[in-house]
């Protein structure tokens, strides 16, 4: 059983600008640095900005979620709005804002009842796929439950507890967002070697790290399993 998101990774050109940009904005704090990489905090979740490497590289134009309580989004809002070009976004009860990073990554605070203050977790990543059927057979087979398809077809949101995924063949979506390339993450497990046999015969790779084991799906994206 997946346990919930323990990182996110995305890779940046420069890095000093790019966490410069995250402590200024989104007001979050350094938790480690070192090795071409920087890992923020949003809430018990590392946000990790990496500079270009070797694999596995973080995400491009990676479309993620971070909430925010919602008692604060008003104050959010008419904050980065003297900044940026906001896009604003209701479902249901709650309300998203989303606005651009230094490198292209199209951030979403959405409201939450975290009591805060500040972002309090990141609980939506989107990966552009080639082909949906093939991705969401294997995040299924992963631990993750589909909840909603979209009209067309061309994308699938799929959650693990507090954590969704969304699935995208490649387009724009809202505030002209597109799915992640070689995007990298880290989903806390009960049974990593276990969760593994479900996939094992569809991932491109799998890998013992010290951190857990890495899996590559077919579109290139790195899923760590972190035993818990």
């Amino acid at each position: 059983m997946l346990t919930g998101l323990r990182w996110l990774a995305l890779e940046v050109k420069y890095l000093d600008r790019a966490q410069s940009f995250y402590e200024a904005f989104l007001e979050l704090d350094v938790r480690e640095s070192g090795d071409g990489e920087v890992a923020l905090a949003a809430g018990e979740i590392d946000l990790i900005l990496r500079a270009p490497g070797s694999a596995p590289r973080g995400g491009l134009h990676t479309h993620y979620a971070l909430s925010i309580p919602a008692a604060e989004y008003d104050s959010w809002y008419d904050r980065l709005d003297q900044r940026f070009d906001l896009s604003e976004h209701t479902f249901g009860d709650s309300r998203s804002l989303y606005f651009y990073d230094t490198e292209g990554n199209c951030v979403e605070l959405g409201e939450s009842d975290a009591a805060g203050p500040g972002v309090s977790g990141l609980f939506e990543v989107v990966l552009e796929v080639e082909r949906l059927d093939r991705a969401a057979r294997f995040y299924e087979q992963l631990g993750f439950e589909p909840v909603d398809w979209g009209e067309d077809r061309e994308r699938v949101r799929m959650t693990a507890g507090d954590f969704d995924i969304e699935l995208w063949e490649p387009h724009l979506g809202l505030a002209d967002a597109r799915g992640g390339v070689h995007v990298d993450f880290g989903v806390g497990v009960d049974d990593a070697a276990a969760t593994v046999d479900g996939v094992r015969d569809d991932a491109l790779a799998v890998e013992n790290i010290e951190d857990g084991i890495r899996l590559k799906d077919a579109d290139g994206h790195s899923v760590t399993l972190v035993e818990e």
